[in-house]
């Protein structure tokens, strides 16, 4: 079975209601999905691991197993992605804009089936406050791998159908919570290629105040591009990012 069938079996078995060790009821459906988020559900039904990064799982099952949350809402200037912006003291990826999510705990679940969605929401929950019933998990995108923390990560995909107020919770954890509109993740203006000093190089979006790179930055690049969304850029525009990033 492969990462990307692996995955789609936690949305198998929540959809079926097939949970592990107690999980309450969880669902994975597109149904009543706004029109313009449609591309992003059957992009999830079928893209591939290798069409999303080249950083995959070891084979070895090492690594330590973390979902996020990619949610989409809707908010004055149209469709948005909540995103959060982690706290500067952290030792894991300090002061960068990312997802919502973190580590798996035992509580969650098996991490084959349904443990990501549920860390994936229970994470959100803590660390943003957004209340997790308002949330329609719609699709979940193969597993993918963050070398630099030995992170493995299910992204797990949600419509914000009954927004509520976020905020950052623990300032030690996070250190802002903002939506970033649709509209300014896809404007050319906005984008760029991030460039480390080691020499990676990876898609950069402009949003917010705030400089997205790395793993989130991919993940959205790809889920612009396979949704269809992407508009030409100029990839030749760079951004320099220092040794502490």
């Amino acid at each position: 079975m492969t990462h990307a069938q692996r995955t789609r079996a936690a949305a198998d078995a929540a959809t079926t209601g097939k949970g592990t060790r107690g999980d309450s009821p969880l669902t994975v459906s597109t149904d009543g999905l706004p029109a313009w988020l449609e591309p992003v559900a059957h992009a999830a039904q079928t893209v591939q691991a290798r069409q999303l990064s080249r950083f995959l799982p070891p084979e070895s099952g090492a690594g330590r197993q973390s979902a996020v949350l990619i949610l989409f809402g809707e908010g004055e200037r149209g469709p948005e992605l909540l995103l959060m912006e982690r706290s500067g003291t952290l030792r894991s990826h300090a002061g960068q804009p990312s997802f919502p999510g973190g580590s798996l705990d035992p509580e969650d679940g098996d991490h084959m089936t349904t443990g990501p969605l549920r860390a994936a929401l229970r994470e959100a929950e803590e660390e943003t406050g957004l209340d997790p019933s308002g949330v329609q998990l719609f699709g979940v995108l193969p597993r993918l791998y963050i070398p630099v923390s030995s992170f493995v990560v299910t992204p797990v995909l949600g419509w914000w159908r009954t927004p509520s107020p976020v905020g950052a919770v623990d300032p030690a954890e996070t250190a802002r919570v903002f939506t970033a509109p649709v509209a300014d993740l896809t404007d050319p203006a906005n984008r760029a290629t991030a460039v480390h000093p080691s020499g990676h190089q990876g898609p950069a979006f402009l949003v917010e105040s705030a400089l997205v790179w790395g793993f989130t930055a991919g993940v959205i690049d790809r889920i612009v591009h396979y949704a269809g969304w992407e508009r030409p850029w100029d990839r030749t525009r760079q951004v320099p990012l220092d040794w502490r990033a």
